[in-house]
């Protein structure tokens, strides 16, 4: 059975249309030059069966949160995840629901993104979010392009310890948009507030920092938050692990303009890092200006004014005339969102603050116990949340095939983001891991000293 639908009579008939008689013909405006001028090479054709357990064995290498511990964060983060949230997220309606364009039909999908809309300014401090964006890293982007207006030209103050890929994507669009960036140093795993102060002018339209920041260290937001707003520029929270949220005060207590970051770890498998969830929660002055849609709660005019849900703001390109929009993102993350909005449901108020205090006990006990261990040292004395930094005393690259032969996932290595931290590995150690995972992680570094 061919895996191709047409046949070559059916080939012919649509290429004969197009008063063309060969495939070649069909290409010939492909130059020549980027043409590969062989066959690929790949193996003969494979039935269905063979070509499953051939697919099955490939997949079988991965190395998965079944059969591994995992030390490793660094954006993506290993929480637990409630059986009633795919149990809800999978129901069809869910599932199939695309662009909500006629709310009388769509009150399902409508009334979730507004509770994932209520739920982030809860947890964020800040009055009107988002549903949503493709990542934290184009929400960060995005949340940049709100500060610097429609001009799209300025200066955008950001801390090396936001995420080096968050980092890499601003650089980008800033290439394309021509605004600048200058990048202010960490001193002791924290964002220096010297050189913070020194890079902020009144031509700063942005100052951004990630809480708690790459290198898992607490960053100092209320003195930041003073320096980001001794001009007109606007103050940017990065947050990739949400659960910090629990325990540490929220963007808007601190004085933070927009809080922008990762949700996918809220109820949603971490999945070999994608598909992810941005979001975007701002005060309410930039409400006009948020990338995105914006659900609102409405009542229906007479008889039994029954709640319904709406499209209140609607300003991307997809709604509105192109020059009028505010971004050009044209999905918003509703699948994912929805598992979000049911975990956050099912584990409370109580439940949310008690995540945050698991994650902060049981890192730092898995640090206290690795940095015991002859040769292994910590790197910053900065408070952290459940990320922290470790030396290891042989090459990072070695510890992880040494970790890996044990079934352990061990860490984040630093190096290739931060060459400075050689031989330094970013844990992260979740609510998910328990004394006795800690304990094997701890007895495999042993191993490697012995």
């Amino acid at each position: 059975m061919s895996y191709v639908p047409n046949t070559p009579e059916e080939q012919q008939e649509m290429l004969a249309s197009m008063g063309l008689s060969s495939i070649e013909d069909l290409l010939a405006p492909v130059p020549e030059d980027v043409r590969l001028g062989h066959p690929l090479d790949l193996p003969p054709a494979l039935a269905e069966p063979d070509l499953r357990r051939l697919v099955s064995r490939m997949a079988a290498r991965n190395k998965s949160l079944d059969t591994t511990i995992s030390f490793l964060g660094a954006g993506t983060y290993d929480h637990a995840i409630p059986s009633v949230v795919p149990h809800l997220q999978r129901r069809s309606e869910f599932v199939t629901s695309y662009t909500p364009y006629q709310p009388e039909v769509s009150q399902g999908i409508l009334q979730a993104t507004y509770e994932f809309q209520t739920m982030v300014c809860q947890i964020t401090g800040l009055d009107i979010a988002n549903a949503s964006l493709y990542d934290g890293a184009t929400a960060m982007v995005e949340a940049v392009f709100i500060a610097l207006g429609p001009g799209g030209r300025g200066e955008v103050v950001i801390s090396q310890g936001v995420d080096p890929q968050y980092r890499r994507v601003l650089q980008t669009y800033a290439f394309a948009r021509g605004f600048t960036i200058k990048e202010v140093a960490t001193e002791n795993g924290v964002t220096s507030l010297e050189e913070l102060d020194a890079a902020v002018t009144p031509s700063t339209a942005a100052v951004i920092i990630q809480q708690p920041n790459f290198l898992g260290c607490v960053e100092d937001a209320h003195a930041i938050e003073a320096i980001a707003h001794k001009g007109k520029g606007i103050f940017i929270t990065t947050i990739t692990e949400p659960a910090s949220l629990g325990v540490l005060a929220s963007p808007g207590e601190y004085g933070a303009d927009i809080a922008v970051g990762e949700l996918m770890s809220f109820g949603n498998a971490m999945s070999y890092g994608a598909p992810a969830l941005g979001f975007m929660a701002a005060k309410q002055k930039f409400m006009r200006l948020l990338p995105g849609r914006l659900v609102g709660q409405t009542v229906e005019e007479g008889g039994k004014k029954q709640t319904g849900y709406v499209l209140t703001l609607q300003t991307r390109e997809q709604h509105i005339r192109r020059e009028r929009a505010t971004s050009n993102i044209c999905t918003n993350q509703s699948l994912l969102a929805i598992g979000a909005t049911i975990y956050m449901a099912a584990i409370g108020k109580q439940g949310f603050r008690e995540l945050g205090e698991l994650c902060l006990r049981k890192a730092h006990y898995a640090f206290r116990q690795i940095t015991a261990v002859p040769g292994f040292e910590p790197v910053f004395q900065s408070p952290f949340f459940d990320e922290f930094v470790v030396r290891s005393p042989i090459p990072a690259s070695r510890l992880e095939r040494h970790l890996a032969q044990a079934d352990i996932i061990g860490g984040y290595s630093l190096a290739e983001s931060y060459p400075e931290l050689e031989n330094c590995i970013l844990f992260c150690v979740t609510e998910t891991r328990t004394r006795e995972e800690i304990d094997t992680l701890v007895a495999a570094l042993k191993e490697v000293q012995a």
